[in-house]
């Protein structure tokens, strides 16, 4: 278990090095699904939703310019009750710090993966040379809303954290099981009607230099969303039903 000062971590550069344990020289390449189960018990200690695994392509990693293969996909569900505070800087903080909370975990996932004897190392949140939303696409585990959420199935309040990773035989998906989910999008637009900022475009993209989100935390594309109210199985049953039709 690592303690740390949360006064003293922030995800905005420059990060705070928490790592106990040096990667190895000759990094292992491939995991035992028992030491995997592992991990992901570890992380559903720490009330994660679960892993997601990105296999990046070479196309990806010759348009940014980085020579990372395999990434864990750690995510957690950001909480209710801050999600339904009312959008003010209170609430930004808030949110910043329960993010914090979550982050301080990743070094201790890193530190399981070095000690039994692969690379791990954090990518950083605020990245500007990647694309974190890129590299959760490429699992084929989540899809980019029209409220330009990553929306994985375990919420759409969902955020996360991501490290790259020498195992080259993690559980990839082949195929992306949730590009319904656009097709929905494109009937609904109860992010767009309901907006309280007029955040959006002629062209239905979120204008960031209008939207409050990252400032005030504002939630309303959230919380009015049908995959946020109803949950996933029920809004793709509703889907399906339209599709019938």
């Amino acid at each position: 278990m690592i303690e740390v000062n949360f006064e003293g971590f922030r995800y905005h550069k420059p990060l705070p090095d928490f790592y106990k344990i040096e990667n190895p020289e000759n990094p292992k390449r491939e995991i035992a699904q028992d030491l995997l189960d592992e991990l992901i018990q570890l992380v559903h200690s720490h009330n994660f939703t679960g892993i997601s695994y990105s296999k990046l392509s070479d196309d990806f990693k010759k348009e940014f310019n980085t020579d990372i293969d395999n990434v864990l996909i750690f995510k957690f569900l950001m909480g209710e009750d801050i999600l339904n505070m009312p959008p003010s800087r209170e609430k930004g903080k808030k949110m910043d710090m329960e993010f914090q909370e979550y982050g301080v975990h990743i070094y201790e996932f890193a530190d399981f993966l070095r000690k039994n004897g692969f690379k791990a190392d954090l990518i950083h949140p605020l990245d500007d040379s990647l694309s974190l939303r890129s590299i959760a696409m490429q699992s084929n585990d989540c899809v980019i809303t029209r409220n330009n959420m990553c929306y994985f199935k375990d919420g759409l309040n969902n955020s996360f954290f991501m490290i790259h990773t020498s195992i080259d035989n993690l559980p990839f998906k082949k195929e992306n099981d949730m590009l319904w989910v656009k097709d929905f999008c494109r009937t609904c637009g109860v992010c767009i009607e309901r907006c309280p900022e007029n955040a959006f475009d002629e062209d239905e993209k979120v204008l960031r230099k209008v939207c409050t989100a990252h400032r005030e935390g504002c939630s309303e594309c959230i919380l009015k969303c049908p995959l946020y109210k109803r949950g996933h199985d029920k809004v793709k049953k509703r889907y399906d039903r339209m599709v019938r039709k």
